[in-house]
């Protein structure tokens, strides 16, 4: 029999905003951070020349030619973005869910915010009928939309963007006169070997900002290493200037070993592209893995292609959910963090409906609790079959059908004592009793009723009533959302049910 593996694990309070790929670091990466740890010179905003030229190099070998001047390094890729908002100009908009850091940055900037949900097949980029719709609508209102952060390879729903749409959403970035803000930090997690990130920078080369992270690629997300490319051109020689002047009022600088391991990285030495091949397999054999299971349990789920996180829907079990006190994202969130022992994120943390049940589920912490077991997982050609991975997934599976299940049932009054039978009147069971249903004597086992096992096959549950609808249907197609800095809370506008 299969063993379940119940552990604890980082649970409410210690989940990430970023997930974890659960791997240990490189080797190469921490000789290299160890043999540059005596630097402690202040680092110089915006990154050393020598580790701007790796990321230009790195640009150069995906089809982005430049130089170093195009580029600068920051203290990961969420305070990269946070300078480059604040040195652009007009409000923001947002794919719907979105990443859990954009949000909050642009409330510290008093910029509004409009999100556009994404398209059923994938996350991180807007339906563009919906999102051209969004920005003429705000311009006859008064409204002032010139930022469009989109995230090909998507954190939280872990899909690529399919290079269809994203021409699409491109071109009416192109006709609207947006600046396009791509957030690749999982560029490089892709599933599939020899799929081809689809970049907006290849569609739109003089109006797109590209943002990087060493940390999801390399395994090294607590270094926090995160770059930009800009266009060569004036508005970009500008806007790298600002967003350099953000990094230095905030003295956010990527330390100086850090920095000397990033440029390694950024190199790609041929040791640390297979390891990162090797990694990438691991991921999608794990995710998909997860993703069978919450499919089996029950749970709407995109299939994932790139990064080591999940986005659930657990909306078709909203009555047992509602039974164990979960009925919007928070709530799923703390329950789920509870049942399973993973770093759960609800969806209100991604800019979603808070009253919907979805939350990101990271699949990094199934490859191993230790750097052996997860040295193991990244060596092996099937880590499936791996005993510690095994045990992961089936706690997951039995969690997931206890939720599924709800609660137990509260314990029924005590039977009745036995009362003697008439005299002269058979006892129950015997040969003249007489049995009015198919299949047997009075005393067979009855099918369909829990507990009493029928000897001609599997008895199964009578399904439970379905619960009563608990608000409004919702609307065909939704609307996008509002979040006014300064506003508070996130709300849909009037009229709109958060879908």
């Amino acid at each position: 029999m299969q063993e379940t593996d119940r552990t604890p694990r980082p649970a409410p309070g210690a989940a990430r905003f970023v997930p974890d790929p659960g791997l240990p670091v490189p080797a190469e990466l921490a000789e290299r951070l160890a043999a540059a740890a005596d630097d402690g010179a202040p680092a110089p905003p915006g990154g050393s020349r020598a580790a701007r030229t790796a990321a230009a190099g790195y640009y150069e070998r995906r089809g982005l030619p430049g130089t170093a001047e195009q580029v600068l390094l920051g203290p990961g890729a969420a305070t990269v973005l946070f300078a480059v908002l604040a040195a652009a100009e007009g409000n923001v908009l947002l794919p719907r869910p979105c990443g859990p850091h954009v949000l909050p940055q642009a409330a510290l900037l008093g910029r509004d915010v409009h999100t556009v949900a994404a398209p059923a097949e994938c996350g991180g980029v807007p339906d563009p009928f919906a999102l051209l719709e969004t920005v003429r609508r705000l311009r006859a209102e008064g409204g002032d939309p010139r930022i469009l952060v989109l995230s090909p390879a998507d954190d939280p729903t872990g899909t690529l963007a399919e290079p269809e749409l994203l021409h699409e959403v491109c071109e009416v970035a192109w006709d609207e006169h947006l600046l396009v803000v791509s957030d690749e930090t999982f560029r490089d997690v892709l599933h599939h070997p020899g799929e081809v990130f689809p970049g907006p920078a290849e569609i739109l080369p003089a109006r797109t900002v590209c943002i990087g992270d060493l940390g999801p690629w390399l395994a090294v997300p607590g270094w926090n290493a995160g770059f930009a490319r800009f266009t060569d051109d004036e508005p970009g020689r500008v806007l790298r200037d600002r967003a350099l002047e953000v990094l230095a009022r905030l003295r956010a600088c990527v330390p100086g070993p850090v920095q000397a391991a990033a440029s390694l990285g950024l190199d790609e030495p041929r040791s640390l592209t297979e390891r990162a091949a090797a990694a990438n397999r691991l991921h999608a054999a794990v995710a998909s893995a997860v993703h069978h299971e919450l499919v089996a349990a029950g749970a709407m789920c995109r299939p994932p292609g790139a990064g080591f996180q999940l986005y659930p829907d657990f909306a078709s079990l909203r009555p047992a959910l509602g039974r164990l006190g979960a009925c919007d994202s928070a709530s799923l969130e703390r329950l789920l963090a509870e049942r399973t022992g993973l770093p759960v994120l609800g969806g209100h943390h991604f800019g979603d409906d808070p009253a919907a049940l979805r939350a990101r589920i990271p699949t990094g912490p199934f490859n191993g609790a230790t750097e052996q077991q997860q040295e193991e997982s990244l060596d092996s050609s099937d880590p499936l079959g791996l005993p510690h991975v095994a045990r992961s997934l089936a706690g997951l599976r039995a969690a997931l059908a206890d939720l599924a299940a709800g609660p137990a049932p509260p314990p029924g009054p005590p039977p009745p004592p036995p009362t003697s039978p008439a005299p002269g009147s058979p006892a129950p069971g015997g040969p003249s009793a007489e049995w009015t249903g198919p299949g047997g004597p009075a005393d067979a086992p009855v099918p369909g009723v829990p507990g009493l096992a029928d000897p001609g096959g599997p008895v199964e549950e009578a399904p439970a009533a379905p619960a009563a609808p608990t608000g409004p249907a919702a609307p065909a197609a939704p609307a996008p959302r509002e979040y006014r800095a300064g506003g508070g809370e996130f709300a849909p506008e009037a009229g709109e049910d958060g879908g």
